[in-house]
């Protein structure tokens, strides 16, 4: 897809969530199932089913990306899209962009062994490298833009509610 493709499908969409605020409302959803061992697989929309594993060292077969690598890989591409569409709407070209993304994780929270350690993220750092023949003051303010817009840093840098059931033997049972 071109610049000018990009552009124009983006332009459409806000201008129809313009007459049509209700519609900014959506919902992503994803399934996923254990497999075998810690080896599980997620369904997204009517893609392929995609393998999630771990490191043989955390009980795994080593077959696929692990889910904490999974965040990385969102973060990621999640801010090349929105560097990617903002770069069309303000007419930036881009020659190229990639992200190296970086998550700090102590094990020992992970297996409960030393109460007070997290068992996700401790820190998550990134390096935005960009190729573009744009002044470097507009290349900054579309890394600024993106960056303020991208849901995954969004999500990831404040809290948001997150709720859960559990059913057991098709049952909706209490959790603690």
């Amino acid at each position: 897809m071109s610049q000018e493709t990009l552009r124009q499908a983006l332009g459409t969409t806000i201008a129809n969530l313009q007459k049509r605020p209700g519609a900014s409302q959506v919902v992503f959803r994803a399934e996923t199932q254990l497999e075998q061992d810690v080896r599980c697989s997620a369904k997204v929309r009517d893609f392929a089913t995609m393998g999630v594993d771990e490191p043989v060292e955390l009980g795994g077969g080593n077959t696929a990306m692990n889910p904490v690598e999974l965040v990385l890989v969102a973060l990621g591409t999640c801010q090349e899209i929105m560097v990617a569409a903002y770069a069309s709407v303000m007419g930036v070209p881009i020659e190229e962009l990639k992200i190296s993304v970086k998550g700090n994780l102590d094990l020992k929270g992970l297996f409960g062994l030393e109460s007070g350690v997290p068992a996700g993220f401790q820190k998550i750092s990134y390096e935005t490298r960009i190729k573009s023949p744009a002044e470097h003051a507009s290349i900054v303010k579309l890394i600024e833009t993106a960056e303020s817009h991208c849901p995954l840093l969004d999500t990831l840098a404040r809290p948001i509610e997150i709720t859960g059931k559990l059913f057991i033997n098709g049952k909706e049972s209490a959790v603690r």
